[in-house]
């Protein structure tokens, strides 16, 4: 879904996303908390190893995100988490791209991001199991259609041709933002239950 590969996007649009990625990396680096650099390489490898099975559809593939899922676990800290996980498939198996990596980054990352600064600290005041894993399964999906969104206007910037692909691929998102949504609800459900601390913010900013 998100990994673009290269030669299918617009230099502005490439130059766009690469800007974007780096000030989305710069500002998950400094404000990620020291104690939570191994939360986020489990997430990073955890995201490399389940998006590596997609389905590929026209220029694009369908595949797990887990972006409000790691929204939720890093906040903005899940730009350097996608980054790497990314630059990593497509060193090692041509997967994505080298020039797309920045848009491909922002694809995923921002509408998890935005999901996790949003419901996450709504979801860590949550003592019912069932409640908190509700909060972030409507994230997770909310973050998958943000997905959708930003990877078909990258293509329909880039070229209008690809205006059917990208309706094809916005057919895909809701059985795939249903699968997210069970998946993060259940994960985010049971650390509630059984490790709230795990849901502990992983920034070093206070949460009001």
């Amino acid at each position: 879904m998100a990994h673009i590969p290269d030669g299918v996007l617009s230099l502005p649009v490439l130059l766009g996303g690469g800007a974007l990625a780096a000030a989305g990396v710069g500002l998950g680096l400094r404000a990620l908390d020291d104690r939570a650099i191994p939360r986020v390489a489990l997430l990073s490898a955890v995201f490399f190893a389940t998006s590596l099975l997609s389905i590929p559809v026209g220029p694009s593939s369908v595949h797990l995100l887990l972006g409000g899922l790691m929204g939720v676990l890093l906040g903005v800290g899940i730009f350097p988490a996608v980054l790497v996980a990314l630059a990593l498939q497509a060193v090692l198996f041509g997967f994505g791209g080298l020039t797309t990596l920045g848009v491909n980054t922002v694809n995923i990352a921002l509408p998890g991001a935005v999901v996790g600064l949003a419901l996450g600290p709504l979801i860590r005041r949550q003592t019912r199991p069932g409640r908190a894993g509700a909060l972030a399964g409507a994230g997770a999906a909310a973050a998958v259609f943000g997905t959708g969104a930003l990877v078909a206007g990258a293509l329909w910037l880039s070229a209008p041709e690809y205006t059917p692909v990208a309706r094809v691929l916005l057919v895909t998102y809701l059985p795939l933002a249903l699968v997210e949504a069970a998946v993060t609800a259940i994960v985010v459900g049971f650390l509630t239950r059984v490790e709230p601390a795990a849901l502990a913010p992983a920034l070093k900013m206070r949460e009001t």
